[in-house]
């Protein structure tokens, strides 16, 4: 079954359309394939693009591996020379997690007010 919009669009058609719809039933231009070439090497640039974050992040992590090893052990020696009220006193600092989901509902409904501020 043939739809009654495309039909009244064909019916529509003047003679600016008629030409455009002839200048693009035409036959391609012989190029000698630069355009295939053009694709290609715009496929491969998209590919480096893709590729080359995460290859440098790997690398990053391979070379940094060692130092940021020693760098914790040292943080973790550090914290013996602290002293044992401090270390409790940690605890008591931390938020309890009502105070977590509270603070995240309050955040949540001040962007919710803002964004119906901006409409």
């Amino acid at each position: 079954m043939i739809s009654k919009i495309i039909n009244m669009a064909d019916y529509l058609k003047d003679t600016e359309d008629r030409m455009l719809e002839s200048m693009f039933a035409s036959a391609p231009i012989a190029d000698d394939g630069f355009s295939g070439r053009v694709i290609k090497k715009v496929r491969r640039h998209i590919w480096v693009r893709r590729l080359t974050l995460p290859i440098a992040a790997s690398i990053g992590v391979l070379v940094s591996y060692k130092p940021v090893l020693g760098l914790v052990q040292t943080l973790a020696g550090l914290t013996a020379l602290l002293p044992e009220d401090m270390m409790n006193l940690g605890s008591s600092i931390i938020p309890q997690l009502p105070m977590l989901v509270l603070g995240g509902m309050l955040l949540g409904a001040c962007m919710v007010g803002l964004r119906l501020l901006e409409d």
